[in-house]
């Protein structure tokens, strides 16, 4: 579903990424750790076209990111804030995005009915703009919009920050749900060791924008993973 070939972002005389090949298979949940400056939203930018590489390209389901737009119908993202739309409530985002994915009003309400347990009564009908709710409603709602339109790819970036308890556990539902029922290949990006492998069958580890580590993920994943961050 995505190969990365010959992969390499500098800037200036620094190179934040350097991953020479990878490749995501479809329906796979794919996890992404590393520490701060490992170069995780720098991959995950420029699986998304937000920057150019320096070398080498990323394709996504066989379209060169970088050259054409062919994969854009079939893959959504939610990275931070900047992806909202902060003078709109959070309805007029839903029916925007869906609007653009080609979902009438009706589809879009079909879906956010079914995330009524992960807005927990705080997104919908609050006559709020979306630039005036929490980091975390904001976060609900980012990740909710990333999923109109059926799409075949979904990429998270730290979904689980600013997420209270009850909705982070939600959330590992639904993605497990993503991949393993409806085989969306969902790649996450994580600080949270324990919810990244709870979450994902395949973890890699970057390291000073390479990687390092490649695991499908079992009962020892966790440990190795603390073991590996703790020295």
């Amino acid at each position: 579903m995505i190969a990365v070939h010959n992969l390499k972002k500098n800037y200036g005389p620094n190179t934040v990424l350097n991953i020479e090949t990878l490749e995501i298979p479809k329906g796979q949940s794919f996890g992404l750790v590393g520490n701060n400056g490992a170069g995780k939203t720098t991959l995950f930018s420029l699986l998304l076209d937000l920057i150019p590489p320096t070398t080498g390209h990323i394709e996504n389901n066989e379209v060169q990111v970088n050259k054409s737009e062919a994969w854009k119908p079939f893959t959504t993202a939610f990275i931070d804030e900047t992806f909202l739309i902060g003078y709109l409530t959070p309805e007029e985002y839903f029916y925007f995005i869906g609007e653009l994915r080609g979902r009438n009003k009706a589809d879009v309400d079909a879906l956010l009915s079914q995330f009524e347990d992960f807005f927990h009564g705080e997104i919908l009908g609050q006559k709020k703009y979306l630039r005036d709710l929490s980091k975390g409603n904001q976060k609900k709602a980012g990740i909710v919009a990333s999923f109109i339109g059926s799409p075949e790819v979904v990429i998270l970036d730290e979904p689980f920050a600013n997420l209270d308890p009850t909705t982070q556990i939600r959330l590992k539902s639904i993605i497990k749900e993503l991949a393993a029922t409806e085989g969306v290949t969902v790649l996450v990006s994580s600080h949270d060791l324990m919810h990244v492998t709870e979450v994902c069958e395949r973890i890699v580890v970057l390291n000073k924008g390479e990687i390092v580590k490649d695991i499908e993920t079992s009962a020892e994943t966790l440990k190795e993973l603390e073991t590996f961050f703790g020295g």
